[in-house]
């Protein structure tokens, strides 16, 4: 049995940060349904095949904990900005969070 210990290890900053930008740009998840039936012989034979591609919409909390953890040094910089120039950074974060993004897609195919 895994405990804790164990999971702390093989979880590093990267991967919490790589989950949290996951979260907060969104993503899609495969959902699949498969539904058996016993035949005359009582073995279980697939009846239903149901596979599902739905986008989990971006999460606002993860966004909030993805700014606080990583780019916390930048707290006061942001609230010294214009309501403008706020708009102008948001955009700019998420361009690079989903660049970021594709580029784990692809090191992980």
């Amino acid at each position: 049995m895994k405990t804790k210990s164990d999971l702390k290890e093989k979880i590093d900053d990267n991967t919490i940060k790589q989950a949290l930008i996951k979260r907060a740009l969104g993503y899609e998840a495969i959902d699949e349904v498969k539904e058996y039936s016993v035949d005359e012989n009582e073995n279980l034979k697939l009846t239903k095949k149901k596979i599902t591609k739905k986008f989990i919409s971006p999460d606002i909390t993860a966004a909030k904990a993805l700014l606080e953890f990583y780019f916390n040094d930048k707290k006061d910089e942001f609230e010294n900005m214009s309501d403008n120039e706020l708009l102008y950074e948001k955009e700019r974060l998420l361009k690079l969070l989903k660049e970021e993004s594709i580029k784990n897609e692809v090191d992980e195919e």
